[in-house]
């Protein structure tokens, strides 16, 4: 366990604990002297209208994608579940493909894809006479954050609908047997057998989704970039602003911002304990 205890310690524990000192400091991240100036880069990223932007974009991100993610996969599974289903292995490959490419290479090639002169999302659409010139997905306010939500929806729905068929896999043959006896539709099976043992599952599949959505740095990054106009700029990105990509970085500024969104991080990770929890009593009380 040494080396993992190292590495861990050196590129997890001390930047975070870093990090909170860094808040503290005013310092350009070259310069061997720092300036302690305590409170003073909290208060300039809360008085920050950019960083509340970034903040708003982050959780409207959140509250947006999770949901649709959630019902589409979920619809996905119940229909790869199904013994019924012709090449059922075959769309699993296909959907989960996605998930295995890097994410960087997947927002570039996706500003190829929806390159307004000679993309092929374009294309089509002007092929098939729904448009009459080519749209700027990613440059027009209007439009960049549901495209990038679109994106990030089509690259991690594989791995969403693994945790669905996983959870579909413990439902037990019988019950929809007893069901399909006793007269009952798919509908009524579904929501009478299938959601009631799926309600455990589902609190830890949405946590997971709901964490997962404030990490989404490297498509923002390659596809927009946080443009335009700061329509697509989530927190982690006005973080890396700051930090790397202004004239003169300011590692003070950056490490509070952080260490706020950090704070934030946390809260889900509470409610998904309580989540936890809750499926627990949930389990106890189906066993009993």
């Amino acid at each position: 366990m040494t080396p993992t205890i190292i590495l861990y310690g050196l590129y997890t524990v001390y930047p975070v604990i870093g990090s909170y000192w860094y808040s503290l400091v005013e310092w350009n991240g070259f310069d061997a002297e720092k300036t302690f100036v305590g409170l003073q880069n909290y208060r300039a990223v809360l008085d920050d209208p950019l960083f509340w932007n970034s903040f708003k974009t982050t959780f409207l991100f959140m509250i947006v994608s999770v949901p649709i993610k959630l019902i589409l996969t979920l619809g996905a599974a119940l229909l790869l579940n199904s013994p019924r289903m012709p090449l059922s292995n075959l769309f699993r490959t296909a959907l989960f493909l996605p998930v295995v490419t890097t994410t960087a290479i997947v927002g570039v090639v996706m500003q190829l894809i929806f390159d307004p002169a000679s993309g092929p999302v374009n294309q089509a659409l002007i092929d098939l006479g729904f448009i009459d010139e080519g749209i700027p997905f990613l440059a027009d306010t209007g439009t960049a954050f549901w495209t990038v939500v679109a994106v990030d929806i089509w690259k991690w729905f594989g791995i969403t609908m693994i945790y669905w068929l996983a959870a579909l896999q413990t439902v037990p043959t019988e019950l929809y047997e007893a069901s399909w006896l006793d007269g009952a539709s798919a509908w009524q099976s579904f929501k009478s057998v299938t959601l009631p043992l799926l309600k455990p599952f589902a609190i830890i599949i949405s946590l997971l989704e709901l964490e997962g959505a404030l990490h989404i740095f490297d498509l923002i990054l390659t596809m927009t970039n946080g443009g335009p106009f700061f329509a697509t700029e989530v927190v982690e990105i006005y973080i890396y602003r700051w930090a790397f990509a202004a004239t003169v970085p300011q590692l003070g500024h950056a490490s509070a911002a952080a260490v706020i969104f950090g704070l934030f991080v946390c809260a889900v990770g509470a409610l998904q304990l309580i989540g936890i929890r809750a499926v627990r009593r949930s389990r106890a009380e189906m066993a009993s």
